[in-house]
């Protein structure tokens, strides 16, 4: 069974960073297809990041370019999101996703079937 655990979540402020984890156990990360996700109050869930498995190419929302890297350690089987500059408009539960081949190819959601429990990022202005 697979599981995602995410950490690094927290409170900081408008400008700061944070590198968030998600760390698998019943699967290798570098064989599927890994998203972040992100879901604030009164609104959709959002893609943010993607990596693949298929070449190893990453994906990124436009509201987040520039500010986020989505990278991965295999020795530690975990995938993380460092965000940096961030803005109050980035407060939301962010969620690592995964997916196995052929999906997982971008940031649709329900391309990914499991899902870890969420980490809080808050962001003050």
């Amino acid at each position: 069974e697979v599981q995602l655990v995410e950490s690094g979540g927290g409170l900081v402020q408008a400008g700061g960073s944070l590198r968030l984890s998600c760390t698998a156990s019943g699967t290798a990360l570098n064989d599927d297809g890994i998203g972040w996700f992100r879901q604030a109050p009164g609104k959709e869930r959002e893609g943010v990041s993607c990596l693949t498995s298929s070449d190893g190419s990453r994906y990124y929302a436009d509201s987040v370019k520039g500010r986020f890297v989505i990278s991965r350690d295999n020795a530690k089987n975990t995938v993380h999101l460092q965000m940096s500059m961030l803005k109050p408009e980035d407060t939301a539960i962010y969620y690592c996703a995964a997916a196995r081949w052929p999906y997982g190819l971008g940031l649709k959601a329900d391309e990914y079937e499991f899902w870890g429990q969420g980490t809080q990022v808050t962001v003050s202005s």
